[in-house]
Parts: C-alpha cells; structure tokens; sequence
C-alpha cells in the first residue's frame, strides 16, 4: 500500500444521525459526536418516522446513526433501508432506544440484532414481556472482547446510564461489552454484519451524564 503523502488529510467520513420519536439530550449528544474531526455529521430528524428512506437515489453517506424510536415504515422504505446496508455497504451504528424502533419491522430486530419489546409479545416462538428501563443507574461496563478495533486497549469502565431489562437478542451477535446489573441485561454492546454492512450497535447512551463520559464518546468515534 503505497504511503500517503505528507501532510495529506484524512479523507471526512459521512455520518447521518436519525432522530425523532424520543426525547435526548440534543447539542450534548452532538457535541460528543462532532468531537471527532474525522467524522462530517448530519441530522435528519424524523417528522414522518422514516423519510429519510424515501429516495436514496442520491444517498451520500458512508454511516448511519440511528438514534431514533420512530416506528412507521413502509415496505418502500424498508427496502430501501436494506439495499443501502446489503448492497451498498453503508454502515450502521444503533444506539440506545434505536432497540424500540420500528417494533412492527420484523427484520429490524434482525438487522441491529435486538428488539426492546413495548408490549408482550412472541418473538421467534419465546414469550417476552414488556421490557422495563430505569434511569441513574450506576453500570460496571465489562469489556468482553478486548481485542475488537472497536474496545482494544480499553479497560473495564464505569458509566452513570440508564439500564434496559427484558430485550430479545440475536444469537449471533459478537459481544463486546457485558454488565452485570439487576436493572439492565447483560450485553449493551455488539457488532454483527448485514449483507455487505458492518453494524454497531450499544445499548449505552441516555444523556448528557453519558455523553459526558469519555469511554463512550471513544466507543462511538471507533464505531
């Protein structure tokens, strides 16, 4: 691989951040993610649950952030969504209520490798109920793979969060991150692939007490 030359600038990576359908700590959150200078970040906030798939005809970013919990989206959309994940290899980062997206998108929960149920519900033939949250919760954060690009070199950390219990997980999913906490479920942290996509997805990030953090302001620029 030939060397770049010196002083050559890194070439932006493209991010856009969905939101709507949850309130959060809005300029915190970007804050923590525009303290990257590599990362050239874009919100498109939500107002019919899942515009943003409309038309991808021009699409022009390299990630998406979904930091949504928005719930209608068509079959148009939903295809969409997936040619840009299978086919194109756009990446995918979900992160914290992003799990109780779009609950009636069966693939959903297949892509991100989740599902935070709103109601009791069967999911591939187990019954779950309602899942439950609980706000100010202390988490001892265990890295579980430290050799992943995203959490090499990091050491177990503690992080001031909110904790979600009762999630449906994929089998699949290559943890990176465990607690061990009675009002959240173990994992909070994974990667696994979709088509050509690699996804990203944490459990981790209520506020601005947890964008405050620096080892999740780290997790999410490796993300």
């Amino acid at each position: 691989m030939a060397a770049k030359p010196a002083g050559q600038t890194p070439q932006k990576i493209r991010v856009v951040v969905v939101t709507g359908g949850h309130d959060f700590d809005h300029d915190p959150f970007f804050a923590m993610l525009r303290q990257c200078p590599r990362l050239e970040v874009t919100e498109a906030a939500q107002k019919d649950h899942s515009e943003l798939f409309e038309d991808i005809s021009n699409w022009n970013y390299d990630v998406i952030v979904l930091y949504n919990m928005t719930q209608n989206i068509s079959p148009k959309r939903q295809a969409n969504f997936v040619t840009l994940l299978k086919d194109k290899g756009v990446g995918l980062v979900a992160m914290h209520h992003a799990v109780g997206a779009f609950q009636e998108w069966d693939q959903y929960r297949k892509i991100i490798g989740a599902k935070y149920p709103l109601k009791p519900q069967e999911i591939d033939g187990v019954h779950y109920e309602t899942a439950t949250y609980k706000h100010d919760v202390d988490l001892t954060v265990h890295v579980a793979d430290p050799k992943h690009a995203i959490t090499r070199g990091m050491k177990d950390f503690e992080i001031h969060d909110e904790g979600y219990k009762g999630s449906w997980f994929a089998k699949d999913n290559h943890v990176l991150l465990t607690v061990d906490h009675p009002d959240s479920d173990k994992t909070v942290a994974w990667t696994r692939t979709f088509g050509k996509a690699r996804i990203f997805t944490i459990q981790l990030g209520h506020d601005a007490k947890a964008y405050a953090n620096p080892n999740l302001g780290q997790l999410m620029m490796r993300g």
